[in-house]
């Protein structure tokens, strides 16, 4: 008391101005020592009343509250329990040993909860997101108001257990974290424990697949700022069918914003992937991928792609870019080898060792994708194609393929499109395939938004090798010729057998000067002694001067409005129709020898039967009236019977030019009638 005496007397002896400065700091050094040594544990109970009134739940300081005033604040309290909302599955949203930390005093001023650090011992935490958009971390008594929401910088952890349920993205997650223990440093994991002591496991369900996961990352997670150093992380996870193991470094884990990690991705399709992440990729074999993953803000990077898909290579640099009201996929994207067979699941083909199937099974329960094999009899795929993903996103993506292998009945030899989405509508423009030794060019146009899905195909085809064309045919290896043709078709449906089914425009195919087998000629006419000669000496082709195949397509059904083909031998003419619904054949040909022959039984040639099976034979009943004549006179005098079957050739040379000009879609100026002759 002597010295504050003392203190004071002396203030009284200072000028005015002096005196004021000299209380001013009096009172603040006596505020220091208030604010100091305040028992803050004095307000605890009023501080659990206050909470509790402004959150609608109750709320806890068990132990003991210390603060710590400044710019930012920073409190401490021993036991801590938060009640969540009564619509909540877990009891608490928090619930802890013990808490400590920061809050910006300014912004608490405006109602907006800043927490740069967070550090919890031993916390039960129950996080619970409904599809309405209440969640229990929002701390205002409106749950679905996204502005009660803290805002939380780092967050420290020891150990404890995370509780994470979200109807809507079908996730029930149970996550537990602990420090590493030293045993484990002791085995060989030192840095790994220096560099990210804090392991986790988890394990239930991510988009209703069963989800497992588990790894290391360090003891300060960042959870908003970006700007600090991002810490280490490593996963090795499994959800459904798709495994993922990555290490690398993340700045921001609740927008997993500065990820910068090295990834192995396995998984039984990429379909997969639009249940799990949201990504429309296409239906694929077995897959195994490694790369560079990346993301800053709404943009996702993966540079460096490698891997197989199936027995086919795949390599590549892909963007996601989540800023716009859909995302967009863009990259390129190459196979220098690519199995056919892994093609099929793209467009709905089955697959196998033997190629074929004879029944069609149901969804696979754990994938995402739609599991179907061909149908008992039928050859064009049925496959239901799920184009209503292709509302969800865009993409413009350039795949490549080098090299096909292994092709079998369609002589693919390379591949190359845009692959360009937009708002539904799905397009391969340009879309340039080499086949059969020339090329199959032009687009396809898949328009999701129609219902069912509206497809068009205008194709090219350019010089397309014969004897590569049909190279399970025998009697075509030594064919030599050069086609060409147009495809202009339009169908509705969501598997290949419906689009085309349903599909109308044209098809055509044109020949010019080749070579094809004579005996096949001979084997399409019947003619026997023919046939008997090139048995007996050998096989030798014929001059083909022209050949062409032209249709009208109208609701699956196409209408011949072309078929000839023209050799030096014999003139082919033909009409029917195929029909793409029912996968039948009706076409009946017409052959003409331009030569003498014996041993003939000269008859039309009818091709019915189904794709999966076509019968081709003689019309019986033309060829039975032939057979009867034969088998009369054979009675009389068997020389007579070989003089039925003499055919005197009443075919003639067909006006090539003018046929293909019918038969093309695209119909050039005709020559006046005196320069050319109809076909017969």
């Amino acid at each position: 008391m002597t010295r504050v005496a003392t203190s004071l007397s002396r203030i009284r002896l200072l000028p005015t101005w002096g005196r004021l400065v000299a209380g001013a700091a009096l009172v603040l050094a006596v505020l220091v020592l208030v604010v100091v040594f305040f028992p803050w544990d004095w307000l605890r109970g009023p501080v659990n009343r206050y909470v509790s009134d402004r959150t609608g739940r109750p709320f806890e300081i068990t132990r003991r509250l210390d603060v710590q005033l400044g710019r930012t604040i920073t409190v401490k309290a021993d036991g801590i329990t938060f009640a969540n909302p009564d619509w909540a599955r877990d009891p608490y949203l928090v619930k802890a040993e013990s808490a400590e930390f920061d809050i910006r005093f300014w912004t608490l001023l405006r109602g907006q909860v800043d927490l740069p650090r967070v550090s919890l011992s031993q916390p039960v935490l129950g996080l619970q997101i409904q599809p309405d958009g209440r969640r229990t971390w929002a701390l205002g008594k409106d749950t679905s108001d996204a502005g009660t929401v803290p805002r939380i910088g780092q967050l420290l952890v020891d150990k404890g257990v995370l509780n994470y349920l979200a109807e809507a993205q079908g996730a029930d997650i149970k996550t537990e974290f602990g420090m590493t223990a030293a045993s484990e440093a002791e085995a060989g994991t030192a840095a790994a424990a220096r560099d990210m002591p804090l392991s986790y496991k988890a394990r239930g369900t991510w988009k209703k697949e069963t989800f497992s996961a588990q790894g290391r990352t360090g003891s300060v997670l960042q959870l908003s700022d970006t700007q600090v150093n991002p810490f280490p992380i490593e996963i090795n996870a499994s959800a459904g069918r798709t495994t993922l193991q990555a290490r690398g470094s993340i700045g921001n884990l609740a927008a997993l914003d500065g990820l910068d990690a090295n990834f192995d991705l396995k998984g039984s399709t990429l379909a997969d992937l639009y249940n799990l992440l949201g990504v429309v990729l296409p239906d694929t074999p077995v897959y195994a991928l490694r790369g560079h993953l990346g993301k800053q803000g709404a943009v996702w990077k993966v540079a460096a792609i490698q891997g197989r898909l199936g027995k086919s290579d795949l390599s590549g640099d892909l963007t996601y870019d989540r800023s716009g009201q859909l995302a967009l996929l863009s990259g390129k994207v190459q196979s220098k080898s690519l199995d056919f067979e892994d093609l099929g699941p793209l467009i709905g083909v089955p697959t196998g060792a033997s190629g074929t199937t004879s029944k069609t099974v149901a969804k696979d329960k754990s994938s995402s994708a739609v599991k179907q094999v061909q149908a008992a009899g039928k050859v064009l795929p049925n496959a239901t194609l799920d184009f209503e993903r292709l509302k969800t996103m865009n993409a413009d993506v350039n795949y490549k393929v080098v090299d096909v292998r292994n092709a079998g009945a369609f002589p693919l030899d390379r591949f190359d499109a845009r692959i360009l989405l937009k708002d539904g509508v799905l397009q391969l423009d340009p879309l340039d395939m080499g086949m059969a030794g020339g090329r199959l060019a032009g687009l396809v146009r898949i328009d999701a938004n129609s219902k069912p899905a509206l497809v068009q195909a205008r194709l090219e085809a350019r010089m397309l090798q014969l004897n590569q064309l049909f190279p399970r045919i025998e009697r075509t290896e030594g064919s030599l010729g050069k086609l060409n043709g147009r495809i202009d078709l339009t169908g509705r449906g969501n598997s290949g057998a419906q689009v085309l089914g349903s599909s109308s425009g044209s098809v055509a195919l044109l020949m010019g000067r080749g070579q094809v087998s004579n005996i096949l000629l001979e084997f399409m006419g019947l003619d026997g002694g023919e046939i008997i000669k090139f048995l007996a000496s050998g096989d030798r082709n014929v001059t083909l001067r022209c050949a062409a195949a032209a249709f009208d397509v109208k609701q699956g059904l196409m209408t011949s409005r072309a078929i000839l083909l023209d050799t030096t031998d014999t003139l082919v003419n033909g009409t029917g129709q195929i029909s793409l619904a029912d996968e039948t054949l009706d076409l009946v040909l017409y052959p003409q020898p331009k030569d003498q022959s014996i041993l003939s039984l000269r008859s039309p040639l009818k091709i019915t039967g189904t794709f999966s099976r076509p019968a081709v034979g003689p019309d019986k009943a033309a060829l039975a009236g032939r057979a009867g004549i034969a088998l009369l006179l054979g009675a009389i005098n068997p020389l007579l019977a070989l003089a039925a079957t003499v055919e005197t050739g009443p075919g003639k040379d067909a006006d090539c030019e003018r046929v293909l000009a019918v038969a093309s879609p695209v119909k050039p100026p005709e020559k006046p009638a005196a320069a050319s002759s109809a076909a017969k």
